[in-house]
């Protein structure tokens, strides 16, 4: 598998157009930003939330380093601000940025100062039961994210962790509730709750990887039961996590229910129940797969993410969760922070950014016509492949 991206390919600039003036376009957009800044204490509710999402936007797709650090003190009581006092989708949206906000100045002192501030706003916002659960989903895997960029603090570490395994392991009672209250309603925080403990494991000393091991590897396959598609998922992958973690630990490393696992991730990986969605049984045939093979044979399909001119493989469980969980914080941005945030790069060992001059990104674009041939190609064999397949009359074993 491969991902790309046109919003970082230096072949998807137009080719013929007016020069733009870098540095008069920054300010613009600083200019702009300082509004936003201003627009999330404004009385209107509304008004703050588009605020804050068009800040969000802002700082997936743009790196604003010098801008954030000089006012990020202010951006950090806004935050605070609107998740204490805000309604859920503010709470969101600020969570989001948070996140945002972190990932922009990467790890450091400063980082910590914001985390320390955020913290514990949202383990309360977490643990309230009467807060909105998309309010709550969004602040644990603020939390997971922020306390994965910043803390350099062990004690840190393990309490953010127990309280989002106070979260999820709920999950694990699921099946035993009995007093009438319906288990889905909380299913996307337990979800949430453990991609973000699931996150933080990975950067666990060895020794409390292993008690962790010890203490859920047992009780993660009741999850697979669940109802909702994407928490089979999330305890699919965990699970495909926990064993990579506990065989690096231990070469010899043996579970005892291996065959009753196996053959729960087996039906999962050909599940054909007519009662589903096509879509979300062949999404789930296609991840339980994978997480048959990781338990079953040790091993990893490895995948291919491009960015401009550089490229990295994803090669392991860890590596995979890390990228998924950046990914889907910044959205179509991660393939520019992949390029030129020092963090990520840091994270994924991608070393110092590329630095490419203006003869070098010209030497690497194609004119329209070429592009327009290469699609048009490309369309055709993908065209034709799929005609092949759909075609139930045509010998499966026939492949050209």
């Amino acid at each position: 598998m491969s991902h790309c991206s046109g919003f970082s390919d230096p072949a998807s600039f137009t080719e013929d157009g007016p020069e733009v003036d870098e540095e008069a376009t920054q300010e613009d957009l600083e200019y702009k930003l300082k509004g936003f800044i201003d627009l999330t204490l404004d009385k209107s509710a509304k008004t703050r939330q588009a605020a804050l999402e068009s800040l969000k936007s802002a700082f997936s797709s743009k790196i604003l380093y010098e801008f954030i650090m000089e006012r990020r003190m202010t951006l950090t009581d806004s935050i605070e601000r609107c998740i204490k006092k805000g309604k859920s989708d503010e709470q969101c949206a600020a969570a989001g940025l948070a996140c945002l906000l972190c990932v922009q100045m990467g790890s450091g002192i400063e980082s910590e100062e914001i985390f320390k501030t955020l913290g514990p706003v949202l383990k309360k916002i977490v643990c309230d039961g009467t807060a909105s659960v998309q309010a709550r989903q969004a602040c644990a895997t603020c939390l997971g994210i922020c306390c994965f960029i910043v803390t350099d603090d062990i004690t840190e570490l393990y309490s953010t962790m127990e309280c989002l395994e106070n979260i999820f392991t709920k999950a694990y009672q699921r099946d035993r509730d009995t007093n009438g209250v319906s288990s889905t309603h909380n299913t996307v925080l337990h979800i949430s709750a453990l991609l973000a403990w699931t996150l933080l494991l990975t950067i666990c000393p060895m020794n409390e990887v292993k008690k962790k091991i010890e203490m859920h590897l047992h009780k993660l396959p009741s999850l697979l039961s669940c109802d909702d598609l994407n928490m089979r998922i999330a305890a699919g992958e965990t699970l495909a996590l926990l064993f990579e973690l506990a065989r690096e630990t231990d070469a010899d490393f043996f579970y005892e229910d291996m065959e009753l696992l196996t053959e729960k991730l087996r039906a999962l990986a050909t599940d054909g129940n007519k009662h589903r969605a096509k879509v979300d049984k062949r999404k789930q045939r296609s991840v339980f797969r994978d997480v048959l093979r990781a338990v079953e044979e040790r091993d990893f399909p490895t995948e291919m993410v491009k960015f401009g001119p550089e490229r990295m493989y994803i090669d392991c469980w860890v590596k995979k969760q890390t990228y998924d969980t950046f990914k889907e914080i910044l959205g179509s941005g991660m393939q520019y922070h992949l390029q030129s945030n020092d963090f990520l790069r840091n994270v994924f060992e991608l070393g110092p950014p590329v630095m490419l001059d203006a003869a070098t990104l010209k030497t690497m674009k194609i004119s329209r016509f070429e592009r327009h041939l290469y699609n048009s190609a490309a369309f055709k064999a993908r065209t034709k492949a799929r005609s092949k397949c759909r075609d139930k009359r045509a010998d499966v074993g026939e492949f050209f």
